[in-house]
């Protein structure tokens, strides 16, 4: 099945996506996977160009889509808010503008989430969301591909989130009712996800009667018969000030061997990275046998490349 876009589409987050256009990436990318592997070139995007606006640093994102397009064929662009006229007052408006004239897709890595939705409102070639302190939609997109590889479709599984309820949260609650699993997230008071996403997944859940979200301060009662336990750093960038705090905060929910043992056996684990070890997660768990975050890391190389794909060339 391949589908044609009529008109320019983004991806912000996974509200941009319906169910079968996540199966038709994940489609195309297990076959992007498999064609690297066996050492076959896939040259979709050769004389494209991805132009990628970093104001936070990265490992995962900046290298996955970088090697993607240029296995792809095309060429990725770095630009740093630094060192472009973004860091010296020129409006994100007038950025899409003219960078729009040169390139065909934006990728931006930003702070606020309203930067990303402004530069895909004036940009007029698609925009991905890098990541945002809202939304992680590639991330998500990554580990959903990853639980299906390995223990099949998502549909009617338990997931546990335990920690921060930041932009993994959130895209982990808009994913529940794309996937219709039943997630649980285990959060500290006054770390709560935002109750506008948790709003609107209540609102979709209601329209499709698909998935489930629910909300605990019990990280033990959120893993109990989990298919899936995921967590994530509990001091994002930007919230380096507030370290002793959090960590006062977050006692109690790291998730440690003995956590593990309340999920399933055949439970999977899942971190987006980078990780801090012995303090949102044990060694012990994340090189441990239910540990996938080498697998979930590597498939954001093959995800993003299918998204390039979808959103440059227009079709799935």
């Amino acid at each position: 099945m391949t589908t044609t876009l009529n008109k320019k589409r983004d991806l912000l987050s996974l509200s941009d996506l319906d169910a079968v256009e996540i199966q038709l990436l994940f489609k195309r990318a297990a076959v992007l996977k498999q064609s690297l592997k066996e050492g076959h070139a896939t040259r979709t995007l050769e004389g494209r160009t991805l132009g990628m606006l970093f104001e936070k640093p990265s490992t995962r994102t900046r290298v996955s889509f970088e090697v993607g397009m240029f296995q792809l064929g095309g060429h990725a662009l770095f630009l740093s808010s630094k060192e472009i006229q973004l860091g010296r007052g020129e409006t994100i408006s007038d950025s899409a503008r003219v960078l729009s004239r040169y390139l065909d897709a934006l990728m931006i890595r930003t702070f606020a989430h309203e930067n990303a939705v402004t530069l895909a409102q004036f940009a007029t070639v698609p925009v991905i969301n890098g990541l945002s302190d809202h939304f992680h939609p590639c991330q998500i997109l990554a580990d959903l591909f990853t639980y299906q590889e390995k223990r099949g479709m998502l549909e009617g599984r338990k997931v546990a989130f335990v920690g921060d309820g930041n932009n993994m949260a959130h895209s982990w609650i808009l994913a529940s009712i794309k996937v219709g699993c039943h997630l649980t997230l285990a959060c500290p008071v006054n770390y709560d996800p935002d109750p506008r996403v948790l709003s609107l997944a209540q609102q979709q859940q209601a329209r499709t009667g698909s998935g489930s979200v629910a909300l605990t301060r019990n990280p033990r009662e959120a893993v109990a018969g989990a298919d899936l336990v995921i967590t994530d750093t509990w001091i994002s960038m930007g919230q380096e000030q507030e370290r002793q705090r959090r960590l006062r905060a977050f006692h109690g929910f790291q998730v440690d061997q003995k956590l593990m043992r309340e999920a399933k056996k055949d439970a999977l684990f899942m971190h987006c990275l980078p990780a801090h070890r012995e303090e949102e997660v044990t060694s012990e768990v994340l090189d441990g046998e239910h540990s996938v975050v080498w697998d979930e890391a590597e498939n954001r190389l093959h995800v993003q490349k299918a998204i390039l794909e979808w959103l440059i060339l227009g079709r799935l």
